[in-house]
């Protein structure tokens, strides 16, 4: 059985300022272009871009959930998600950007990583994408909806993630055997991954709002 669906969930946006760490950022994209990382991408307290133009996965599994964690200056943060997630995953044309605004002197600054353009796909194994909005064309095969979110173990996909992330076991969820998705663009939270190979891993930071999409 194979379904398509194009549509979005939105809900409220959270952002603090945030300063990247340029130095540390380099140093983690250098070894994640080169397989050596298991990769996991959050920006303290605020969403972030994320476009690809196609996401094929094998193993893929959906389910509702609050993330969890705390900004720079200490507070606590919660913010709703969907998390999509796939036993593995092959993306083309992959672009991630996040925004630090109000930065004193300088305004709006935007890093922008960008991998799998020049005919080698991102390759990634057991990752989790906690997303509050999406947009895409998506073709699903043996899809299954409305399973509880804690049996999604024993299904195609690699289950719950867990960790700061709070999920209700017994939740709705959805679950396929294989999911393919163009024209991807999202606003996230956390990315998370087993492994997580960039080819053609390019960085930049520039002044001024220069985001994915």
């Amino acid at each position: 059985m194979e379904s398509q669906v194009r549509g979005g969930t939105r809900w409220k946006r959270f952002a603090v300022v945030m300063v990247p760490s340029v130095a540390a950022t380099a140093c983690i994209g250098i070894a994640l272009a080169q397989g050596a990382l298991a990769a996991s991408f959050s920006v303290s307290g605020q969403s972030f871009k994320v476009s690809a133009d196609k996401l094929v996965g094998n193993g893929f599994s959906q389910y509702g959930a609050i993330d969890a964690g705390y900004t720079l200056d200490g507070k606590k943060t919660a913010h709703p998600v969907a998390v999509s997630a796939f036993k593995t995953a092959s993306i083309t044309n992959m672009c991630q950007s996040v925004v630090t605004p109000n930065i004193p002197l300088i305004g709006s600054v935007s890093l922008t990583l960008k991998a799998g353009g020049e005919g080698t796909p991102v390759k990634a194994e057991n990752l989790y994408i906690d997303v509050e909005d999406l947009s895409a064309d998506a073709t699903f095969k043996n899809i299954d909806i409305g399973v509880a979110a804690g049996d999604m173990k024993n299904g195609p996909g690699p289950g719950m993630k867990g960790g700061g992330e709070q999920a209700n076991p017994f939740g709705f969820g959805q679950q396929a055997e294989s999911a393919e998705l163009t024209d991807v663009k999202q606003t996230a939270w956390a990315t998370t991954a087993g492994t997580f190979k960039l080819s053609g891993l390019k960085m930049s930071l520039s002044t001024g709002v220069k985001e994915c999409y």
